[in-house]
């Protein structure tokens, strides 16, 4: 039987479950250079529909979730008030330096960087835990989830793993706010 999706070939399930056998693990983080201590993208096997299916997910804390929540909305006010605003957009010279943004792009920046501040004290953006499920995904179903843990390590990602194969997984529903770190204030 051919497979559209090959994250639900059974030939594509056996090869990872063999590789997560000789691992001893039970997940398989997808190497990536985003992959951070926030911010994890790794493959596991599940159950959808009463079949196992290879899941492509990503597991990122509530503080990352809402540093991008906050940023998506300042930069759609920075859209709002500056009509040719397509996004800020950091170059590299040859030798790998930044290249100066143009004096609009900063001017953005600011004006970015003043409403995230703004929403933040306000505590405006507030977010919770959650899972969603992708079953349009290319590969197996996508899965993506943001929990309240300062960082996402091999630990988190198989209590995650085992909890949601177990149907053991409860999401807190608590809605929370956090303020950027500010580097300038540690020692206080």
């Amino acid at each position: 039987m051919k497979f559209t999706n090959p994250g639900f070939d059974p030939t594509h399930i056996a090869k990872l479950r063999e590789e997560l056998k000789s691992m001893g693990k039970r997940f398989k983080v997808i190497p990536d250079e985003e992959n951070t201590d926030e911010f994890v993208n790794f493959y596991f096997i599940g159950m959808y529909e009463g079949k196992e299916v290879i899941y492509d997910a990503a597991l990122y804390t509530l503080r990352l979730h809402h540093a991008s929540e906050v940023y998506e909305l300042a930069e759609h006010k920075a859209a709002q008030k500056f009509s040719n605003f397509k996004g800020i957009n950091y170059e590299e010279d040859e030798n790998g330096n930044m290249k100066p943004l143009t004096q609009e792009e900063e001017e953005i920046g600011w004006f970015i960087t003043e409403i995230i501040m703004e929403i933040e004290e306000e505590e405006s953006v507030k977010v919770q835990e959650f899972v969603d499920i992708d079953t349009n995904h290319d590969y197996g179903i996508g899965l993506d989830a943001g929990i309240n843990v300062e960082f996402i390590d091999e630990s988190t990602i198989s209590k995650f793993v085992k909890e949601f194969n177990d149907d053991t997984l409860i999401l807190d529903d608590t809605m929370y706010s956090f303020q950027s770190e500010d580097l300038d204030n540690e020692d206080e």
